[in-house]
Parts: structure tokens; C-alpha cells; sequence
């Protein structure tokens, strides 16, 4: 089995050995620039969460204002239609008594 020069560094000529060097702290900076976009993208996805979780809380507490708003003019719709009725109703004990007549 022969043995490749290259895998053993004490037998690479000087110039071998400073670019394996340069190689080596090159590949370092690849991996460091990896790992600082990783971060950079965690981040960004972090302040994009914290937006949408602000974006939430605003459209809950609208939703929130306009569930009371809706219940107010329920309520008010319900008492209009009370309204409503009590002259019918009136109206109605008129007519039949009109047709009696």
C-alpha cells in the first residue's frame, strides 16, 4: 500500500506547508463566517417574531375593542327593537279593535 506524501506534513516542502497553513486559517474563516451568518439569521428571525408578536397583541386588542363595540350595538339594536314593538303592538289592539267596530 503506497503512502500519499501529502498525509504526512513533516515531509511537505515549506512552501507545502504555508499554504496547507493558509489553507487551514481559511477554512477556519469559513466556518466562522457560517456560524456568524447563522446567528445573524437567528436574529433577524427573532426581531421578525418580536414584530409579528407586536402585530398581534395590536390586532387582539382590536379585535378585542370591537367584540365590546359589537356587544354595545347588540344590545342597543335589542332595545330598539323593544321599541319597536311596543307601538305595534299598540297599533295591532287598534286595528283589531277598529275591524270590531
Amino acid at each position: 500500500m503506497a503512502v500519499d506524501e501529502q498525509d504526512n506534513p513533516s515531509e511537505f516542502t515549506p512552501r507545502e506547508a504555508e499554504l496547507q497553513r493558509q489553507i487551514d486559517g481559511l477554512q477556519g474563516q469559513v466556518t466562522d463566517l457560517h456560524k456568524a451568518r447563522e446567528t445573524t439569521k437567528h436574529l433577524e428571525l427573532s426581531s421578525e417574531v418580536q414584530s409579528l408578536k407586536e402585530k398581534l397583541g395590536e390586532h387582539s386588542k382590536q379585535l378585542e375593542l370591537s367584540a365590546k363595540k359589537l356587544n354595545q350595538l347588540q344590545m342597543e339594536n335589542t332595545a330598539l327593537r323593544n321599541q319597536n314593538k311596543a307601538p305595534n303592538t299598540t297599533s295591532n289592539k287598534n286595528r283589531r279593535f277598529n275591524t270590531r267596530v
